[in-house]
């Protein structure tokens, strides 16, 4: 891949892609040798107000992504640590208007689904579900999660992705989840495996995009 000279967009297979994560911690050796991430801050409010205000300047510029991919880790307690999945849906865990007569995990008066489907998927990687939410999920935590996995940021960039029109992949590794978290090295331990396979599934993306697989 190559960087274009607008803000944070790269060039990947001949196409304009903005790369999302939270953390400098993710962003390892392999991923540093293809792609420059706008990074957010951690949690859903950080993701939704960071990326919003950069769509709003490239818009401003007509310089708009033509994809937006999310990536970073991700907890799970059901899917195998350290490997990479493609996000195929994602919900807001952290919305609860029930007492309102809502469904759990519907946000009121946007129309969206409980669970919201991410339809462009990479083929020959593995996919699941995600929940977003503001806190970090451990142990029994996961017994109030209907999702594959759990992470901070994805539906925040959904939702930012959504008011400009713009697709969106969500590419997560397996930080944690197996064993109850007790320390910051609980999550830390794998991220360098999940740095070398997120690479490898942004390569998978290029090849992808520069076959004409993708339909952007």
């Amino acid at each position: 891949t190559r960087r274009s000279s607008v803000m944070e967009l790269n060039i990947l297979g001949g196409r304009r892609v903005l790369f999302v994560m939270a953390v400098e911690a993710e962003y390892g050796a392999h991923l540093r040798a293809r792609i420059r991430p706008l990074m957010t801050g951690v949690g859903p409010v950080e993701a939704a107000v960071t990326l919003t205000a950069t769509l709003s300047d490239l818009a401003l510029r007509d310089g708009l992504p033509e994809l937006v991919v999310s990536l970073g880790s991700a907890g799970s307690r059901l899917l195998e640590q350290a490997a990479v999945y493609q996000v195929s849906a994602v919900e807001y865990r952290d919305m609860d208007a029930s007492a309102l007569g809502f469904q759990r995990g519907e946000t009121p008066f946007s129309g969206l689904p409980v669970r919201v489907p991410l339809p462009l998927q990479i083929a020959g990687l593995p996919h699941a579900s995600i929940a977003t939410g503001a806190s970090i999920v451990s142990g029994a935590a996961y017994d109030a999660v209907a999702a594959d996995m759990v992470d901070m940021e994805t539906f925040a960039v959904l939702r930012a992705c959504q008011r400009y029109g713009l697709p969106l992949i969500g590419l997560r590794g397996i930080s944690d989840g197996a064993e109850e978290l007790a320390h910051l090295s609980d999550w830390t331990q794998y991220l360098h495996l999940v740095d070398e396979r997120l690479a490898a599934a942004v390569d998978l993306l290029a090849d992808a995009l520069q076959r004409g697989e993708m339909a952007l």
